[in-house]
């Protein structure tokens, strides 16, 4: 991707509204979770992969649940306490 410079400016409560362009070009949509890094005076903003589309298909469930986000985390712990108990 070749780099893109724009300006934002900071409002009161802390938030910069991040360019259309950038964010579609980013794949940032609404309710994206993203990673904020702090490094030498520098942010970074970058996307995260859902774990939910991660993990897509590797679980056999009898019923889908509201929020696979929270799910997949639980069934991890429990194959792994299984696993090594």
């Amino acid at each position: 991707m070749v780099g893109m410079v724009e300006v934002a400016k900071v409002d009161s409560k802390g938030r910069v509204l991040i360019p259309k362009n950038m964010r579609e070009r980013s794949e940032l949509f609404e309710g994206t979770l993203v990673k904020i890094e702090a490094d030498d005076g520098k942010i970074i903003i970058e996307p995260m992969e859902s774990i939910a589309d991660k993990y897509y298909g590797v679980f056999k469930v009898d019923e889908v649940p509201e929020d696979l986000d929270e799910f997949l985390p639980e069934v991890q712990a429990k194959l792994w306490k299984e696993r090594h108990t």
